[in-house]
């Protein structure tokens, strides 16, 4: 019998929390195994082996207590105290607790104020109009719980497993990529290995992984392709290449070509479909045939192959376009060299020079013990200056935060007290007394005026109320962006990436009052957020909104790790560091706010 895959290890742990949970255990123990049951479905490795190895205990969130567990679940088909558990409670409870915005505590009220102990009953009485009447939940509560169990219900007619659209975020995506190509990378046969496809364009999530490489000995570089202690099981595998599933449970291809064929490979591999079809509709029309295997020419019948994807772009008359460009976005004619394309020579007549990571001078949106942060300010400080910053904001959580863990109008006196005295002890960098203001449902920030006007920086964003509809919440930031003492508004839109989806505002009317006010619109770099998303930045730096890209870091080591996915998104909207305001230095960057300017 085949050992259990990480992502079956995984669930169970999960499973085996949502259970404790619903059991009423302690907090601590629940988010133990849900910690677990993600630190199991990101290793790269089987944990099942590592479990038999006597080596599981290696990873990160995974104790002596874990351990026996998962040798009971290895040598047992389950875990003991998770088939006791599922004796207390009905099979369709655990079910209903995976239903957005339900979760166990509020399941096991269902179940035992109304009896609801499934998908099917929960959707009755929410027909009933029996849910809304209970404390917490409401009549827009009830018929969210209805819209959410019919996708779940449609979603498995459809063979959907939970609905999901099995894509991946793109910092784990690239985490598992970036180990398989560093494997390969230092194989004797390897000549230049790859990432490609929508990882490398820094798409907001991953389906699955293309790697490609250049070998004189590809058989030799499949062979150990499929031998990576990464690689759970091999699907496929040829004398061009081979197709995997990771243990983390992504699919993974593997092409290899020639050397002197690799600039080919990694161009055909890496632009989105709308860019590859553009390409080859224009090389089509000069007498070329685009492919991964070469440029062929009509006219003498030869086929050019390429060691560099530059050579590929020279070759049909571009310039290079950076990966993150090739979405079929207008890139091809803003490269295009004068003469037109497949003619060569000339410059570039419109790409943009993209933004990088060392434009960046300060760090606006960060939090620390104050609220919901790991470490203290001076040492974000500390990080900060030695990533190169000049400045940071301190932007603890406000006093209607909604989450716990804000700071009450007295506190945030005490913060800035603290920021300037940490900022008179502290050499190289500016800091900066700051706050991330809740935007209160009628559009005002939850501190007074006399407060926020002490502050050197204020971002305000939507922390509660999301089910507005878009006219309210619209309303809702456009009154927020209008207040002379909020400098930015974060992360617009609230989505969480592959989690949860962006609330009802019309960004076009936002986009427009940051324009007359002069207030900033942030890129959240925070690895699930990304918000502003590429193609809301590119609108907003086009008409005149000055843009700042953050880190949202709740600890030291996010100022860093956050840092390139903010500008990836930048980048994928297009943006040059003249459109981003912290690519200034402070004294040019503290100019620029509104409230310098009493707007």
């Amino acid at each position: 019998m085949a050992d259990l895959t990480n992502s079956d290890i995984a669930a169970r742990l999960e499973e085996l929390g949502d259970l404790y949970e619903l059991d009423g255990a302690i907090v601590h123990r629940v988010v133990a195994y849900r910690n677990a049951a993600k630190a199991v479905r990101d290793a790269s490795t089987s944990i099942a082996a590592l479990t038999r190895a006597g080596r599981v205990t290696e990873l990160s969130g995974i104790g002596a207590t874990l351990e026996t567990k998962l040798q009971a679940l290895l040598e047992q088909g389950d875990i003991p105290q998770a088939v006791a558990l599922r004796e207390k409670f009905p099979a369709g409870l655990l079910e209903m607790t995976r239903l957005p915005g339900l979760g166990p505590k509020r399941a096991r009220r269902l179940h035992e104020e109304l009896g609801v102990d499934s998908l099917e009953t929960l959707a009755t009485a929410a027909r009933q109009g029996r849910i809304q009447d209970l404390r917490g939940f409401g009549a827009r509560a009830e018929a969210k719980l209805l819209e959410a169990v019919e996708r779940a219900v449609a979603a498995d007619e459809e063979g959907e497993e939970g609905g999901g659209s099995g894509r991946v975020v793109l910092d784990r995506a690239r985490g598992i990529g970036e180990q398989v190509v560093e494997a390969l990378r230092a194989h004797p046969a390897a000549v230049r290995v790859e990432l490609a496809g929508s990882a490398r364009r820094w798409a907001d999530s991953v389906k699955d992984l293309d790697v490609v490489a250049a070998s004189d000995d590809p058989g030799a570089l499949i062979d150990a392709f499929t031998r990576l202690d990464q690689i759970e099981v091999v699907t496929a595998s040829g004398e061009a290449g081979a197709r995997a599933r990771t243990h983390s449970g992504m699919s993974i291809d593997l092409k290899v070509v020639a050397p002197g064929q690799f600039g080919n490979l990694l161009q055909h591999f890496t632009g989105n479909k709308q860019h590859n079809v553009a390409l080859r509709e224009a090389a089509v029309r000069r007498g070329l045939h685009v492919s991964e295997y070469g440029i062929l020419d009509d006219a003498t019948g030869e086929t050019l192959t390429c060691a560099t994807e530059e050579e590929v772009y020279a070759a049909l008359g571009y310039a290079y376009i950076e990966p993150e460009l090739r979405e079929g976005r207008g890139e091809l004619a803003a490269a295009a060299l004068d003469g037109g394309a497949g003619k060569g020579g000339g410059a570039p007549s419109g790409l943009p020079r993209l933004i990088t990571v060392e434009d960046l001078k300060g760090e606006l949106h960060c939090h620390t013990t104050a609220s919901d942060g790991k470490d203290e300010i001076e040492e974000m400080a500390y990080a900060a200056r030695d990533l190169g910053y000049e400045y940071l904001a301190i932007t603890d959580h406000s006093a209607s935060h909604g989450f716990g863990n804000d700071v009450s109008p007295e506190r945030l006196e005490q913060q800035i007290e603290r920021i300037r005295a940490a900022n008179q002890a502290i050499d190289g960098i500016e800091l900066l007394a700051g706050s991330e203001v809740n935007i209160l449902p009628d559009g005002s920030p939850d501190y007074s005026d006399e407060l926020l006007a002490q502050l050197d920086w204020a971002i305000a964003s939507v922390h509660t109320s999301f089910a507005l509809d878009e006219r309210a919440m619209t309303e809702r930031i456009v009154a927020a962006v209008e207040h002379p003492f909020v400098d930015a508004i974060g992360h617009l839109t609230g989505r969480k990436i592959e989690a949860r989806p962006p609330y009802a505002v019309d960004v076009e009317r936002v986009i427009e009052a940051c324009a007359r006010t002069g207030t900033m619109l942030e890129i959240n770099g925070s690895v699930n957020r990304r918000d502003l998303n590429d193609v809301h930045a590119r609108a907003a730096a086009a008409a005149g909104v000055w843009i700042v890209v953050t880190t949202d870091a709740h600890r030291v080591a996010t100022l860093a790790t956050t840092r390139p996915y903010g500008i990836a998104t930048a980048r994928r909207a297009w943006l040059t560091a003249a459109q981003v305001a912290n690519t200034r230095p402070w004294d040019e960057f503290a100019a620029l706010r509104k409230r310098a300017h009493g707007r």
